[in-house]
């Protein structure tokens, strides 16, 4: 059988991340739809996600190191596929926290659904848009995309920060329940581990098209 061209197992590797993407993004909204909708979220459904993108984790691994083994490729390319591998595993990790937000969510069933004015839904929301804007940003190569997703980080821990405050202080008045409270903090941090690996992919981006890096938020 002959070798597929160099060219075509980069689309399919691209495609293969994209599928991934999209399974957290999904993933993000069924775990929850208790906080956001009112609806019982389906656990078995993110666990099934969540086996998914494991599994994708390991096919994009080992396709990027046999290409980077095979081809040895240079510039444009060989930052492509360390890309690739970078993305992956924020990726994964995005998977593996949105099993926290899921089990969390799930122990608020018989307890408070958020108060008016506690930001979780929002933060969702944004978080979702980032992961979405970062990926589309890999696909188009467009840099003012990434950019755009590096400036989100900065809103989604402010919400952050607001949860945490409006949830210690209802629990402190007696106005929320403690247990439901702390539940709502930890998925509040989650998801700003969601937004963190957003912002990676943004910054793998931004070294995909530049080939400089920008951790640390160095925007010039």
């Amino acid at each position: 059988m002959q070798n597929r061209p160099f060219v075509t197992e980069l689309a399919d590797l691209q495609t293969r991340i994209l599928e991934m993407g999209g399974l957290v993004e999904s993933a993000i909204t069924t775990s929850l739809l208790w906080l956001v909708e009112g609806k019982e979220p389906s656990t078995q459904e993110t666990w099934r996600v969540e086996n998914r993108i494991n599994e994708l984790n390991i096919e994009i691994d080992e396709v990027a190191v046999r290409l980077t083994a095979l081809h040895q490729p240079v510039a444009k390319d060989l930052r492509f596929l360390t890309a690739a591998i970078k993305i992956n595993s924020d990726l994964e990790r995005m998977g593996d926290l949105v099993i926290n937000v899921a089990e969390r969510a799930s122990s608020l069933l018989h307890s408070s659904p958020p108060k008016p004015g506690i930001d979780i839904p929002r933060m969702s929301k944004l978080v979702q848009s980032m992961v979405r804007r970062s990926l589309d940003a890999f696909v188009q190569r467009d840099e003012e995309l990434a950019r755009s997703v590096l400036l989100a980080d900065d809103e989604v821990d402010e919400l952050k920060d607001s949860v945490y405050r409006e949830l210690l202080e209802k629990a402190d008045r007696g106005e929320y329940p403690v247990r439901a409270a702390f539940d709502l903090i930890f998925v509040a941090h989650n998801l700003e581990r969601i937004a963190d690996h957003a912002t990676n992919i943004a910054e793998d981006v931004l070294f995909l098209i530049k080939g400089v890096d920008v951790r640390h938020h160095h925007l010039g």
